[in-house]
């Protein structure tokens, strides 16, 4: 009776501590072929967290080099897709910097994959891992060579702007998919609050508001980035001389994305303050947010004041990538934080409770 409840706990309680898998399992994992790779044999929860910071970075670090592509006019340094020419796969010398530079992303976003398939294996191995945490880093890992179709699309179309549009938001869903891994992975803990009396029932749906403010922040992040998509689709990075424009009117398009970014202003305030007033644990990550909010800002200003330089439109799509994980990261704090109502008193014990007392019984 001791050992098969002993069994039973140790099969279903969460471990986020980083401890090796028990018995004939963790021997399985010592001399099997994963042995010889260093970290994977018997992964900890301080490797796989790693691997999930490293997969969020690169998803980042592609959309700057994305972006670094289109301001520079490289979008069709190479032609074609998936060859570079229709006669090789890597660029010649009469396609000089451009194609150079279009080719490096390319080849950036198999070193993505790469991490991507180290990350996946990290988790799936992980003994802590949850499920849906197994299911998360997979649909990561395949939709970055999905992204990568969508890009080569986009070349196939002569940098058709609403398919650039498409493949820029793809990435920044990839990000926000990432943040949501590395939050759920992390080796420690966030403590959830104690059951809530009946008479704190008011406080419970005023602290649910918190939620309801990070989850609108986290829309509108969404619609000012898209926003921002059809700005550059109507100004002058293309990403290529010929490529077309989606004809709407640059200072229109600016001006509907400003108002767009008035709002999340707005909400992004409100989250604070309602944060700080009512000492809710999302205080750090919406203040955080309002920070990078501002930071965006100033950026998106100067570069519309100065004729869009290069280097801030790069800076702006950086930008837009580390915004989006402030904003989900205040959802995941705030969705951690929300208050569970306490049980009526003549419920059923759970099996959690079943079992412990089975335990004190043997």
């Amino acid at each position: 009776m001791t050992s098969d409840t002993s069994k039973t706990t140790s099969e279903t309680a969460p471990a986020r501590s980083g401890t090796a898998p028990a018995g004939a399992d963790a021997r399985r994992a010592l001399t099997g072929p994963w042995r010889f790779i260093p970290g994977f044999g018997r992964p900890t929860a301080r490797f796989v967290h790693r691997w999930a910071i490293a997969l969020l970075v690169s998803n980042v670090g592609i959309v700057a080099t994305g972006g670094a592509v289109r301001v520079t006019g490289s979008g069709l340094g190479c032609p074609t897709w998936p060859r570079c020419t229709d006669e090789s796969f890597v660029p010649h010398g009469e396609l000089g910097i451009h194609g150079a530079i279009e080719f490096g992303n390319r080849m950036l976003t198999w070193v993505l994959i790469l991490i991507a398939i180290g990350a996946w294996i990290a988790v799936l191995r992980f003994a802590g891992s949850a499920r849906r945490d197994k299911w998360l880093v997979t649909l990561i890992a395949l939709g970055i060579p999905f992204q990568g179709v969508i890009g080569g699309i986009t070349v196939l179309t002569d940098l058709n702007p609403w398919i650039v549009a498409l493949h820029f938001l793809l990435s920044m869903a990839l990000v926000s998919a990432a943040t949501v891994l590395v939050y759920r992975i992390r080796p420690y803990v966030t403590p959830s609050e104690p059951p809530l009396l009946d008479a704190e029932a008011p406080a419970t749906a005023m602290r649910r508001l918190g939620i309801y403010l990070a989850w609108l922040v986290y829309l509108v992040t969404w619609v000012t980035i898209y926003l921002g998509t059809v700005v550059t689709g109507s100004g002058p990075h293309a990403g290529d001389t010929e490529a077309p424009r989606n004809g709407l009117a640059p200072d229109n398009a600016t001006q509907l994305h400003a108002d767009a970014v008035f709002a999340l202003v707005g909400l992004a305030i409100a989250a604070l303050v309602y944060a700080r007033v009512f000492a809710r644990p999302q205080q750090r990550s919406a203040l955080v947010f309002m920070v990078l909010l501002a930071l965006q800002g100033v950026i998106g200003f100067v570069q519309y004041a100065t004729d869009l330089p290069v280097a801030l439109v790069i800076l702006h799509m950086f930008g837009s990538a580390v915004l989006l994980i402030g904003a989900t990261w205040q959802v995941l704090v705030a969705k951690d934080s929300e208050p569970r109502d306490s049980e009526p008193r003549d419920s059923e014990p759970k099996d959690s409770e079943r079992l412990q007392a089975e335990v004190e019984t043997a």
